[in-house]
C-alpha cells in the first residue's frame, strides 16, 4: 500500500484514534496529548489532501493559531466565570466590554490566520479546514462516548 494513499492515512488515523486512552478523573478528561495531536495531523492532512511541502509550512501556522485561540478562549471563560454571582451594574458593563474585546481579538486572529495559510494552501483547502477540524473533534467525542458505554 502506498504511504500517500487515502487508505493508508485512514488506517493510520484509526490506529492512532483507537489508541488515544481516556481515563476518568473527577470532572475532567485525561488523554494523551501527543496521540491526540498525531491523530489530528493525520486526519486534517488527509482531509485537506495536503502535499508534503504544504504540510511542512501549514502545521506550524496551525499550531500557533490554536495556541493563541486557546489563550483567548481561556480569557473568555474567565470573563464568564466573573459574571456569575452577584455583580454590580458597573461590573456587568465592564465584563460586556471585555467580552467584545476578546471577540474582536478572536476575529483578528482568524483573519490573520486565514491570510497566512492561504499563502501555503489553496482557498478551497482553507475553507475545508473548518469542517475537517470539527469532524475530527466529533470523531473523538463519539469514540469517547462509546468508550464510556454510550451509543
Amino acid at each position: 500500500m502506498n504511504m500517500k494513499s487515502p487508505q493508508y492515512f485512514i488506517i493510520v488515523l484509526l490506529m492512532v484514534l483507537s489508541s488515544i486512552s481516556y481515563a476518568q478523573r473527577p470532572q475532567e478528561q485525561r488523554y494523551d496529548k501527543e496521540k491526540f495531536e498525531a491523530a489530528r495531523v493525520a486526519f486534517i492532512t488527509n482531509r485537506l489532501d495536503l502535499k508534503p511541502e504544504q504540510a511542512e509550512k501549514f502545521w506550524p501556522l496551525f499550531n500557533k493559531y490554536n495556541e493563541e485561540r486557546e489563550s483567548l478562549m481561556k480569557k473568555m471563560s474567565g470573563i464568564s466565570k466573573e459574571s456569575e454571582g452577584n455583580i454590580s451594574e458597573n461590573q456587568a458593563k465592564q465584563l460586556i466590554d471585555q467580552r467584545f474585546s476578546v471577540q474582536s481579538d478572536m476575529l483578528k486572529l482568524d483573519q490573520k490566520f486565514m491570510a497566512d495559510i492561504t499563502k501555503v494552501i489553496s482557498h478551497k483547502q482553507a475553507v475545508a479546514l473548518g469542517s475537517a477540524n470539527r469532524d475530527f473533534i466529533r470523531q473523538i467525542y463519539r469514540m469517547n462516548q462509546r468508550g464510556r458505554g454510550g451509543n
